[in-house]
């Protein structure tokens, strides 16, 4: 009895403990650094734009599946689905003067390392769009993001993040900035989403990050021509692409 009694005895299931990705690991040794800024910022953002010091919205790590993005708040806030658009030239205004720097060195985004922590996003990929523009956009979006999670920075970010900004400064309105952005930003980043998708990698992920990092010097040391008036002709994007992305990739894009 006891032998038949352990025979068809329930088994006990173990939980296996979840698998942290590298960019958990990483993001896991930054928190202490990371915690020591933030709490510097806090103090300097809190004095002189009040509370509250972090912005959250909705962003999407897939088709159907959303999550809490985290940023240090740079704007002042309003009331309404103004915060859910992009940011246009007549937007603009709403820019703190802190907010401004903490932009302009990315250091708003520092927040998002729980966003990594939680596995919602890592360090590269694709940047999570809005709701609004997966709900138009389906089929294209369900390319992007459904065999790759959404990142902090990537391909599309140190390549046309400029040309994004001098693009939508100069809409008048939100309504402009939105047929702008899914007219002439949507399909050229979705364009290299797509090229980093096929020839990701670590040697092509560290010249990412190292763009990142030397586009954030670039931007500390001058300042950059006003997107509304500025003359500086736009670089070619191909000549931006880093040369580990192979010629069939390039042409198929």
């Amino acid at each position: 009895m006891i032998r038949t009694a352990r025979i068809f005895a329930p088994k006990r299931r173990t939980l296996r403990p979840r698998r942290l990705s590298l960019s958990q690991l990483v993001a896991l040794l930054a928190v202490p650094a990371v915690l020591l800024i933030l709490a510097v910022l806090y103090v300097i953002v809190v004095a002189i734009q009040g509370r509250p010091f972090l912005y959250v919205s909705e962003r999407m790590r897939s088709t159907d599946e959303s999550f809490r993005l985290f940023k240090i708040r740079t704007m002042r806030p309003v009331d309404g689905d103004a915060d859910q658009s992009v940011l246009c030239g007549f937007q603009s205004r709403r820019v703190t003067r802190i907010g401004g720097v903490l932009r302009r060195t990315r250091l708003d985004e520092l927040p998002q390392i729980f966003n990594v922590l939680k596995g919602d996003i890592r360090f590269i990929g694709p940047r999570p769009p809005l709701r609004r523009y997966v709900k138009a956009y389906p089929e294209l979006y369900g390319q992007i993001l459904g065999d790759m999670p959404p990142g902090i920075t990537g391909l599309a970010t140190v390549i046309v993040h400029r040309r994004e900004e001098r693009l939508l400064a100069a809409c008048k309105d939100p309504v402009e900035a939105d047929r702008v952005y899914r007219e002439r930003c949507i399909p050229l980043k979705a364009r290299l989403d797509l090229i980093y998708q096929r020839n990701r990698g670590p040697r092509l992920d560290a010249l990412i990050l190292l763009r990142t990092f030397t586009r954030l010097a670039a931007r500390k040391t001058r300042r950059g021509i006003s997107p509304v008036s500025g003359t500086r002709p736009p670089r070619p994007i191909v000549a931006d692409l880093p040369a580990v992305i192979s010629r069939p990739a390039r042409e198929a894009a």
